[in-house]
């Protein structure tokens, strides 16, 4: 294609002469096809003569400034190769090849782009599926073509993948979850306590029910019990407790949910981020109140804890909840300026945590 065009410009280029001058042009030309036949000859001492793909470019461009009927007087060869090489030359402008593509055209990066991820956002769905929603969407493509960019990508296009990870599940169930677990206090005289800690995943709503030294079977049922008269109706919501595989749950405790038709989710062993939720709010007791008190008995630790709690469901903000505490549902007014207002601080364990609002 390119030695096409490059012919053709050659061409026009050597006529412009015969256009403006109208004389000359032929015995001109004549004199350059004898001079580079000499420099061919010249190249070519010994043997055939043989030309190369520059020197026929050079004589077929030249044809077009000499009368046909001096061709066989003026060039080295016969008029009929001049003219087998011009057309090689003129044939490349119409040779489409290159440019011909067989098949269906390719799909458009947009398009890919959405087809991934609506199998990224939709495990369920199949390449059919997905081809269905995208005719919603006003893209019109075969149900093939959506399986081969899945198939590329190392999606199985399978209507099942995959089940819903851990993650997804806690995020999309979090409204019906409780966690459960254990954590324990270690007292300034030595001796180990245990507290169990029950976290709503939807609310973040925090549930501190006993501390003991023998965390037994029957306490844990009897702190279940508690919970659940405790929360009365807003335990209808929760449809499932999430806990670990401790001995000291049993069978009696989760029956005191199963009664209140909730299932019961059990953590894999020694993978404490299936709980994750728990985890993190004992991490944030021991951080804030633990770590910075000398326990020394156990109503020293239920007290600690219960004003803990306090804190934590009234007035501690959490990000999950657009920094709102999880017994709030109303975000506060916005505060034009300090002036308009004196912050009070309160106390917490004796200044541990502190809390600041505006005075009435």
């Amino acid at each position: 294609m390119i030695a096409s065009l490059l012919y053709n410009v050659t061409r026009k280029l050597l006529s412009v002469p015969s256009v403006l001058l109208r004389r000359g042009t032929a015995k001109d030309a004549e004199l350059l096809v004898l001079r580079h036949e000499n420099a061919v000859l010249r190249r070519q001492l010994t043997g055939p003569v043989r030309y190369e793909p520059a020197d026929r470019f050079w004589f077929a461009a030249l044809s077009g400034l000499i009368p046909r009927r001096h061709w066989r007087e003026v060039f080295p060869v016969a008029p009929g190769t001049l003219l087998a090489w011009h057309r090689r030359f003129i044939a490349a402008k119409w040779d489409y090849t290159a440019r011909r593509r067989t098949g269906r055209p390719p799909t458009r990066t947009e398009i890919k782009k959405l087809v991934l991820r609506l199998a990224r956002e939709n495990p369920t769905w199949g390449h059919r599926r997905i081809q269905g929603e995208l005719a919603q969407l006003g893209y019109r493509i075969a149900a093939s073509t959506v399986w081969e960019i899945l198939n590329a990508a190392g999606i199985d296009p399978a209507p099942r993948r995959s089940g819903p990870t851990w993650r997804e599940f806690l995020t999309t169930q979090a409204e019906g979850i409780i966690a459960a677990d254990f954590f324990h206090i270690d007292t300034a005289l030595g001796r180990r306590l245990y507290a169990l800690v029950f976290l709503e995943h939807g609310t973040r709503q925090l549930h501190i029910t006993g501390v003991t030294t023998r965390p037994t079977r029957d306490w844990a049922v009897q702190q279940a019990r508690n919970l659940t008269a405790d929360l009365g109706i807003r335990i209808e919501p929760l449809h499932f407790l999430l806990r670990d595989r401790d001995g000291k749950y049993g069978e009696a405790f989760d029956a005191v949910f199963a009664a209140e038709e909730m299932d019961i989710l059990t953590s894999a062993p020694q993978a404490p981020r299936m709980n994750a939720h728990c985890e993190r709010i004992i991490g944030s007791i021991r951080r804030e109140a633990l770590d910075q008190v000398l326990i020394m008995n156990e109503s020293h630790a239920r007290h600690v804890l219960a004003a803990y709690e306090q804190h934590y469901n009234e007035h501690r903000p959490h990000q999950a909840r657009n920094q709102l505490p999880p017994d709030s549902h109303e975000q506060p007014a916005a505060a034009h300026g300090l002036s308009t207002g004196v912050v009070l601080r309160t106390r917490i364990l004796g200044g541990l945590i502190n809390e600041y609002r505006y005075a009435a």
